[in-house]
């Protein structure tokens, strides 16, 4: 856990240090350039500032060993820096959309932005790209949602971008100025649907919730290769961070041993490591064959996972 907190702590610094560059540049000039569209787009990039901070901060706690009262570690820190991007990049939408709003309702004349506008928000583009392209690809090496949401979120800028760029390029040509606020409304109304994106995504994962079926298919077929396992159910899959903490329940033959009995459940457990990449621990609860408890209410079974995909038409 410590390297690869290290390395998304590393991936965040290079973000951190773009972002930076690009919202100074973006804010400054459309100040300038009287351009709303490219100020917005300036405090979309400072919101990544604010984004790569948390990822710093998370990266660092994430790192801590496990103690009494974290028990299972530390790496939901990453779940919960992730949500709160999300957060941070609707504040910054609701933000520029009021903006574009009130400007829109001003009655007063609007001045044509300069064309320095467009000059650092085609350098925008480029700029976001990379940083895009380094956040998926140290997010899918380390299997970091927060990097891949943080990726997702730059790739988002580059189209945002790209609408400003169009919006200008427009303004310029037809003599509108006041498409430049409403190419900003535009965008601020993107970053919002951006932000509730990556909310709902990681809310699964902060609920304890697994959106991979597939994963639970795995789980019985490892089961069913273990001569003396059957029935295997209330299975349970969370995640932390990257890894995944799996509960379940077997059967075995009531007559065993509780030594054979444990032997079972260890060879379970080293079938569903062998299928499952990324495991962070198993625990096989060991039932006698034919035990019924009616008041069982968690966890699936292999006919539950039938049934969902039957409703799914998979």
């Amino acid at each position: 856990m410590d390297q690869r907190a290290r390395a998304i702590g590393r991936a965040s610094l290079v973000a951190l240090a773009g972002n930076a560059v690009l919202a100074a540049a973006k804010i400054l000039v459309g100040l300038l350039t009287r351009s709303l569209a490219v100020v917005g787009d300036g405090v979309d990039s400072f919101s990544d500032v604010l984004i790569c901070l948390i990822g710093l901060a998370a990266s660092r706690y994430m790192a801590k060993p496990s103690d009494r009262e974290h028990p299972f570690g530390h790496g939901r820190a990453e779940t919960l820096a992730t949500t709160v991007l999300s957060f941070v990049v609707f504040f910054a939408g609701a933000q520029l959309l009021m903006s574009s709003v009130r400007n829109l309702l001003d009655p007063s004349p609007r001045l044509m932005p300069e064309p320095g506008a467009l000059y650092v928000t085609g350098f925008s583009i480029v700029g976001k790209l990379a940083l895009a392209w380094s956040q998926f690809s140290a997010g899918r090496r380390h299997s970091s949602d927060m990097l891949i949401a943080n990726g997702k979120n730059m790739r988002n800028d580059v189209l945002i971008s790209g609408a400003v760029l169009l919006g200008l390029f427009c303004t310029f040509v037809l003599k509108l100025p006041v498409l430049d606020p409403l190419v900003a409304l535009l965008v601020a109304l993107w970053i919002i649907k951006v932000s509730l994106g990556i909310f709902f995504e990681v809310n699964t994962e902060l609920m304890d919730g697994n959106r991979d079926g597939g994963l639970y298919r795995e789980i019985f077929e490892g089961v069913k290769s273990v001569p003396g396992a059957g029935n295997p159910h209330r299975a349970r899959i969370r995640k932390i961070a990257n890894l995944y903490d799996v509960d379940l329940d077997i059967e075995v033959d009531p007559a065993l041993s509780v030594a054979a009995a444990h032997d079972i459940a260890v060879e379970v457990e080293k079938a569903i490591r062998g299928r499952i990449d990324n495991i962070y621990d198993v625990m096989v609860h060991v039932e006698p064959e034919g035990n019924l408890e009616e008041d069982e209410c968690f966890g699936l079974s292999e006919e539950s996972i039938g049934c969902e995909e039957e409703e799914h038409g998979t």
